[in-house]
């Protein structure tokens, strides 16, 4: 990414408002998206987390100390220009649920599933009358395409910053469930981020942690509740 590689030249960072939301300013200057775009963010809160970021950069800038405007360029030069694209993708993982594939075994597993996924899938049920047929092992299984439509409409209301930590809550995941649960305020953010990772939890009790599963599931954890705190800042 050549558009990141650059040396802080700025003194002065500030948030003004402007048409649209608020925007970033660099010793006066609006900041612009990779693509050139303005960096027009929807709320107060986004903005003063941009800004905090550009602040704390110190002698170059380091986009992977900077989540928050990662996430506004995403949804500015990614998800505005091909919002269908993205919600057409993020549809397909509601066919394909996390929590519609139950384990065939062992016991503790399988009841462990049911016991905290079950939950899910209920209130999902009841929240979008969208019941996710589940199965046992790896054969696929077809879903309602009225379910899939009812879930994919809940999409519609969001905005594209919205969509954008969707995006991320969804394919961390690999849950449309887990991930509108999120959205919703279905529990804690880090209680769902658990639940989706139940099948490794199992593994680990079994069999041990593994050092660089966890730095990498560590990584991943912080980009869930990163994309979570986005979505309801946004």
């Amino acid at each position: 990414m050549s558009e990141w590689a650059l040396k802080r030249f700025w003194t002065t960072v500030d948030v003004a408002p402007c048409d649209g939301g608020c925007e970033v300013l660099l010793d006066g200057r609006r900041v612009n998206t990779p693509a050139k775009r303005a960096l027009v963010l929807p709320t107060q809160r986004v903005a003063d987390e941009v800004a905090r970021e550009w602040g704390e950069q110190v002698e170059t800038v380091d986009p992977t100390t900077m989540p928050w405007t990662r996430s506004a360029n995403a949804a500015l030069d990614k998800v505005a220009p091909q919002r269908d694209e993205v919600t057409a993708h993020l549809a397909d993982y509601a066919g394909t649920d996390l929590l519609s594939y139950r384990a065939a075994g062992p016991q503790a597993l399988t009841d462990r599933q049911a016991e905290l996924w079950d939950p899910i899938l209920a209130w999902l049920d009841g929240k979008f009358h969208a019941r996710l047929n589940v199965t046992s092992g790896v054969m696929p299984i077809i879903q309602s395409p009225d379910v899939l439509t009812r879930l994919a409409a809940a999409m519609t209301p969001m905005s594209d910053f919205q969509l954008t930590g969707f995006y991320d809550l969804v394919t961390l995941t690999g849950s449309y469930a887990i991930a509108l649960a999120a959205t919703e305020g279905y529990g804690s953010a880090e209680s769902l981020w658990a639940l989706s990772r139940l099948d490794e939890s199992f593994q680990i009790e079994q069999w041990g942690d593994d050092e660089e599963a966890a730095e990498h599931a560590a990584i991943k954890k912080s980009a869930f509740l990163h994309a979570n705190d986005f979505f309801h800042s946004a």
